[in-house]
């Protein structure tokens, strides 16, 4: 069985991934910040000799974009020196890197879906720590693969279709953004991939390592994502919530986000036969799931 470290596991797909691993007959030693601070060099160094782990897969990151702005330093330490520390210990176990990466790390221009060979330009602190942290691997550790991924969902944590539950249910009516482009994509699915790609580069005889672009299947934007929640909604229980669309201009924040986030994820699909999941069916699974523990938990007088 392959002995996985698992940073972030307090993540969305930091969770998924350790829940997921058996299935997959991977044992995964699961860590959090407070277990391992992967800005701390000399913590990664030692638990990376305690656990003496077959792969590590870094699910651990800075992922506050609008706070990395106020907290640049902090924000460097976890996505940039972090994966630099993951990646120096790695190289002295010779072990594999699995790391996640971001969509941000491109400029948000374009009509076409970004493939991993276009050049990266990151228009905020938080797409720029990440890129740093992709370098900072590429110049310690060949034995590597970064998986750039966007707009992550989950049946926990803090997210975007939760989000849109909550204030759905609460106020009836909501206006979403509808000039940012991207796939939704289900942390379930991603740690799916982390997982297959761990095994197959285990057993390779030459582990195809590299960059690779995961997501849902297909485009949206953050209106059309909020209209399949709540088309679901109103299927599942009756209620009708009013969605409107409107411009990025109307909701400033301190961090750029990008126009357009949608990635290329042919080149994933040809070498590891991962085809990704239509993002509507996911979204409205997930959806459908967290409404019934949502009835459960209020019949069980759980608010």
């Amino acid at each position: 069985m392959l002995k996985a470290l698992i940073t972030g596991a307090n993540g969305q797909i930091g969770e998924a991934l350790t829940r997921l691993a058996p299935s997959h007959n991977i044992q995964g030693f699961a860590t959090n910040s407070e277990i391992l601070d992967i800005s701390n060099g000399l913590r990664v160094a030692q638990i990376m000799r305690q656990v003496e782990p077959d792969i590590v897969i870094n699910a651990a990151a800075f992922t506050a974009v609008d706070l990395a702005e106020q907290e640049k330093e902090r924000a460097f330490a976890v996505n940039c020196e972090g994966p630099r520390h993951l990646a120096r210990a790695c190289t002295m176990q010779n072990v594999p890197l699995l790391h996640i990466s971001t969509d941000y790390i491109f400029s948000g221009n374009g009509t076409s879906p970004f493939k991993e060979t276009d050049d990266p330009s990151p228009q905020n602190v938080y797409g720029e720590t990440k890129l740093a942290g992709e370098r900072a691997i590429r110049a310690v550790l060949p034995h590597h693969i970064i998986l750039r991924t966007a707009w992550v969902y989950s049946l926990t944590g803090k997210n975007f279709l939760k989000t849109m539950l909550r204030l759905g249910f609460e106020k009836g009516a909501l206006s979403v953004v509808d000039d940012q482009h991207g796939t939704p994509s289900f942390a379930d699915d991603i740690a799916e991939t982390l997982l297959i790609m761990a095994n197959k580069i285990s057993t390779a005889d030459k582990p195809a390592f590299g960059t690779y672009h995961y997501t849902g299947a297909g485009r949206t934007t953050w209106h059309g994502f909020a209209r399949e929640i709540f088309d679901t909604v109103k299927t599942e229980t009756g209620k009708d919530i009013i969605l409107t669309p409107t411009t990025s201009d109307a909701f400033p924040t301190p961090a750029r986000r990008p126009a357009w986030s949608v990635l290329n994820c042919e080149k994933i699909e040809k070498t590891f036969a991962i085809a990704p999941k239509n993002w509507q069916d996911r979204v409205r699974l997930v959806t459908k799931i967290l409404i019934e523990q949502q009835s459960t938990h209020t019949e069980k007088g759980i608010s």
